[in-house]
């Protein structure tokens, strides 16, 4: 199956290298959409494994179909860019790029295994399920051509049906909540008789103006904002909802005033609405959620009852990761109280680099919402949320960005200002990660801790991580210490993920479980030792082309000593000692750390089950290729240091330290390794050819090159521009484009949506490579995000890459020494 250089005759290899060559410029000329060699485009073509969504009370497994990758005609629908969203103005939902589309459901009895289809109408689609309190009902929209229609299902009759028009308004989410007793529905509707969207004008009526009035604002590069007086019209038009509660027989009534809802929650008591209401002044500069915003309780009515916030413009916020706006924030119900605020403020003014013993508050207030809050704790890093309980315990978490720093602490509600320090760690830490507690919900659909049967301990989940593998475990935490002790852990052969334990004394558990070999399918089976487990699905392996691939984990060291690991993959019937080194493609993704100890985890990845799926560079070992998958590319900050002032030096070592490990293995060849990467990825990889020849060539995919264009942070990076110039400069490969002198595809999305990768960062960067005469190709993907969805788009990324990697590494001549 493999060519190997070491047993072609010269003449042959001179003969299929031209041909090669030949066939691949021809091959580069065409037009029009490509489809990828085989099996790429079988795997591609085949159905997707169903999605899966386990009911609060835990009996039923609903199964749902999921749809393929869209067409390129669907991803091309009309879509509206507005204020951070996407949204498509046909259905006021969803645009096809985003959609998570679903077209079938089944019901499983978890005890019993037996399974009853959903008749759905030909050519169902719909998003959103929801379960109902009880676990009796399943809600989801249902895409009616022309709008959303809000659907139910039950679980006894196993049948659906309509229970709105299509008015539901999902341009902020699904658009309903289920009331706690299960009796209905709220939903966000589009207003009754709106009239024609708003149409832009013909002829200008002036120019856009926009004015600092010397407010210092510090905004990271944004996607998609308002851009003009018809932009926020149509903003105002496709966002403005009215709350509706909405029986289960189909009976409506109108719930306050229509607004632009951003957020809309539900008390555990079912009688109040904390809502988050949109409102103008809007801004060019920063997305939605960071226009004026009144967070008000109304009652179940709509009746006005507490202001909770007034929040102006965020436009402003510090640059640091850790800046918040001021006053109330991240306000939420308390779960286990019947109508309870629960909100954090900062007594920073929103600046974490201020040096304040006390950086956030958290405070509680009760209905009817008359005194004033109670302070609950506080906290010397951010608030990060509250898992409830039961009145005498709750679980507080809190972060650090700039330490990578977490806590946890327990509290007892009703004795306010007190904590008890649980846990402090590096979050980035994976091996001492001691899980995270388990939740279950109550009658109202309220997420609680999962209390032992004698209330000394919740249930936890965790990883399991170790240099061996990844095992996740149930465990129990102590109330009284927070140690964790282990009651039961995935096998060595399988990853084992706990979805939730099946009963409330937590003698048996429902899995996700997996192998090398084995596709993922749920499981239920009991804690105890030696107890076997019951399938509850049996899903086939999608990609049964893939099934000879093998992969290890290697583990090697950088220069300085700090440890690295990646997962090596070889092709199917690869043999080392008959078809000597590949081809090789290096795919991977910087990370950042402040811990050279905690960067150098190794976790190994055996007991994993792989297939690849959408733009995978993983198609490529179907091609003769070996992939080193996801290499460590630690970036590391010691002492306090930032660690981009390193980028290059630890990025060029990590390479170095990469290509050194799978050479010595036997399996690459030094002479043709390529390197690629999506994202920050593309920008590891510019760099890569920019600072080194260790790489025959480059995929670089929707990534940003020069960072002067996103001048207020990027990734990792809290600093701006004028802060850190010669580290911005630095990085930027955009830079050091004359020094590149291997081959670079770019691929850039042409409606990118992700913050800081506009699709003016490959264009430039492409006009800089050429015009410093590199050999570079550059692919614009029409109406692509910044993943690319459509079948058609996908094929095409694929047959890019292999067309890239078959003409300048598998079938590239030795190059001079360097």
């Amino acid at each position: 199956m493999f060519q190997s250089s070491c047993r072609r005759r010269a003449l042959a290899l001179a003969t299929s290298v031209a041909l090669a060559a030949f066939s691949t410029s021809l091959a580069f000329a065409a037009d029009g959409y490509q489809t990828p060699p085989a099996p790429i485009a079988q795997i591609l073509d085949s159905a997707p494994t169903p999605g899966v969504t386990l009911s609060p009370d835990r009996k039923v497994l609903a199964q749902l179909g999921r749809e393929n990758l869209p067409s390129i005609a669907a991803v091309s629908e009309p879509i509206l860019r507005l204020a951070g969203y996407r949204i498509n103005p046909r259905n006021n939902g969803p645009i096809e790029a985003r959609a998570n589309w679903l077209n079938a459901l089944s019901f499983e009895d978890v005890a019993t295994g037996k399974s009853r289809p959903v008749s759905l109408p030909a050519g169902a689609r719909f998003f959103g399920p929801s379960w109902s309190p009880d676990g009796g009902k399943l809600a989801f929209v249902m895409d009616a051509k022309t709008g959303l229609e809000l659907w139910v299902a039950d679980v006894k009759t196993a049948t659906a049906r309509k229970v709105t028009d299509p008015v539901v308004n999902a341009t902020f989410g699904a658009g309903f909540d289920w009331l706690p007793d299960g009796s209905g529905l709220m939903v966000q509707t589009i207003v009754d008789g709106r009239g024609a969207p708003p149409a832009a004008a013909a002829t200008p009526t002036g120019p856009t103006i926009q004015e600092s009035k010397g407010r210092a604002a510090a905004i990271r590069t944004y996607q998609d904002l308002l851009a003009n007086a018809h932009d926020e019209a149509l903003f105002d038009y496709y966002f403005t909802s009215q709350l509706t509660r909405v029986s289960l027989d189909g009976k409506t009534s109108a719930v306050g005033k229509p607004g632009i809802i951003s957020g809309v929650s539900i008390s555990p008591d079912g009688q109040y609405l904390l809502i988050n209401r949109l409102k103008r002044p809007y801004s060019y500069l920063v997305p939605a959620n960071l226009f004026p915003t009144e967070i008000v309780v109304t009652t179940l009515d709509g009746a006005p009852v507490k202001m909770v916030a007034d929040r102006p413009l965020g436009d402003n916020l510090p640059a640091a990761f850790d800046a918040v706006p001021t006053g109330p924030r991240s306000v939420n119900w308390r779960g286990d109280a019947p109508a309870t605020l629960v909100w954090a403020e900062a007594q920073d003014g929103g600046e974490p680099r201020k040096k304040v013993a006390i950086h956030d508050s958290v405070y509680t207030l009760a209905a009817p919402f008359s005194a004033g809050p109670t302070k609950l704790i506080d906290l010397d890093q951010r608030y990060r949320g509250v898992t409830w309980g039961r009145p005498d315990f709750a679980l507080v978490q809190s972060r650090w960005w700039q330490t990578r720093m977490e806590k946890r602490i327990a509290i007892d509600p009703a004795k306010p200002g007190t904590g008890r320090l649980l846990l402090e760690r590096n979050y980035q830490d994976r091996y001492n990660d001691p899980g995270e507690a388990l939740v279950r919900r109550d009658a109202r659909g309220q997420a609680l801790l999962h209390f032992t049967p004698d209330g000394k301990a919740v249930f936890v989940y965790g990883d399991g991580a170790s240099a061996k593998g990844e095992f996740p475990f149930i465990g129990r935490m102590a109330l009284a210490d927070g140690k964790v002790s282990r009651l039961w852990q995935s096998g060595a052969a399988y990853y084992e993920q706990p979805i939730a334990l099946a009963d409330e004394a937590g003698k048996s558990v429902i899995t996700r479980r997996e192998s090398a070999k084995d596709p993922p399918n749920y499981y239920v089976h009991a804690l105890a030792a030696g107890a076997k487990a019951r399938a509850l699905t049996a899903f086939p392996d999608r990609a049964p082309q893939f099934a000879g691939v093998t992969k290890q984990t290697i583990t090697y060291q950088r220069a300085d000593g700090v440890k690295l690991s990646g997962v090596l993959y070889l092709p199917a019937g690869y043999d080392k000692a008959k078809d000597g080194p590949l081809p090789l493609l290096m795919w991977a993704y910087p990370a950042e750390f402040t811990d050279a100890a905690v960067a150098g985890q190794t976790v190994d990845e055996g007991n994993r089950f792989t297939r690849p799926a959408g733009i995978s560079h993983l198609f490529l070992l179907t091609q003769g290729y070996a992939v080193l998958d996801n290499p460590a590319f630690p970036i590391i900050g010691r002492n306090g240091a930032e660690p981009n002032d390193t980028y290059v030096e630890q990025l060029v070592a990590d390479a170095q330290a990469a290509v050194d490990a799978v050479v010595a293995l036997g399996v690459a060849d030094r002479d043709r390794i390529a390197v690629g990467g999506h994202s920050y990825g593309a920008f590891m990889t510019a760099n890569l050819l920019a600072h080194t020849r260790l790489f025959r060539a480059g995929i670089a995919r929707s990534g940003a090159y020069n960072r002067t264009l996103t001048p207020f942070g990027f990734q990792a990076e809290q600093r701006t521009y004028w802060e850190a110039t010669d580290t911005y400069t630095k990085m930027s490969p955009f830079t050091y484009a004359p020094n590149i002198k291997d081959p670079i595809l770019l691929i850039h999305g042409e409606a990118d949506d992700n913050q800081g990768t506009f699709p003016i960062q490959s264009e430039r960067f492409y006009a800089a490579l050429k015009g410093a005469g590199a050999t570079v190709r550059y692919v614009t993907l029409p109406n692509e995000p910044h993943g690319y969805r459509a079948l058609e788009s996908t094929k095409h990324t694929l047959w890019e890459m292999t067309q890239w990697m078959d003409k300048y590494v598998k079938n590239a001549p030795k190059r001079d020494a360097k």
